[in-house]
């Protein structure tokens, strides 16, 4: 089975009941942690398989580390006015077993009107998001970019603690308060495909 990441689309509702590692958001089911997807049958018959995401031990894994050119999966930990900071937990599909950091600076954040970019209304703490590596950075953090498409928010929590849904590229909706933020959005990539595709 293969190697996901927090936010990759798993399967419908309908097909498969949720378990641990996994969050249901609507009509699909996604990824809440980074590991490997199982599927168990049911034991009754017509009732739906589990679908499940088991976190892999860090001793079986071996470290990946960031390149330019590399799309990293990572959390928000720290917005400033100039920047996103961001713990990198996944280089392509491999996850880290090293602690790397990356920097989203504010010309960063999307290709065109650069000048009007706010960093909180891109990014929040807590946010999963999906960025190109750009420059190796100094010896602190690599610098990241957000720039395209399918870069950016891909799993967001409101204030209220619910699973938020895109609903624009800049946007993003609580299911339950209705509450609209402001968020850089990532365009949903399948799972197997490339986001460089």
């Amino acid at each position: 089975m293969p190697v996901v990441t927090p936010g990759e689309r798993l399967g419908l509702a309908g097909e498969y009941f949720a378990s641990n590692g996994t969050v249901e958001v609507g009509d699909h089911i996604f990824a809440s942690i980074v590991g490997t997807v199982a599927i168990t049958k049911s034991p009754t018959a017509g009732d739906l398989d589990v679908i499940q995401v088991i976190p892999n031990s860090k001793k079986s894994m071996k470290t990946a580390i960031p390149d330019v050119g590399s799309i990293v999966t990572g959390k928000v930990i720290r917005v400033t006015p100039q920047m996103a900071t961001l713990s990198i937990m996944v280089v392509g599909d491999q996850p880290c077993t090293d602690n790397f950091q990356g920097i989203i600076r504010v010309q960063d954040v999307r290709a065109t009107e650069r000048d009007k970019v706010q960093i909180y209304n891109s990014f929040r703490p807590g946010d999963i998001v999906r960025a190109e590596v750009i420059s190796l950075g100094d010896a602190r953090a690599y610098y990241l970019s957000t720039a395209k498409n399918e870069l950016g928010v891909i799993l967001a929590t409101s204030p209220a603690g619910h699973t938020m849904i895109p609903i624009s590229w800049d946007e993003m909706v609580c299911p339950k308060t209705k509450t609209v933020e402001n968020r850089k959005c990532a365009k949903p990539v399948a799972i197997g495909q490339s986001s460089t595709e």
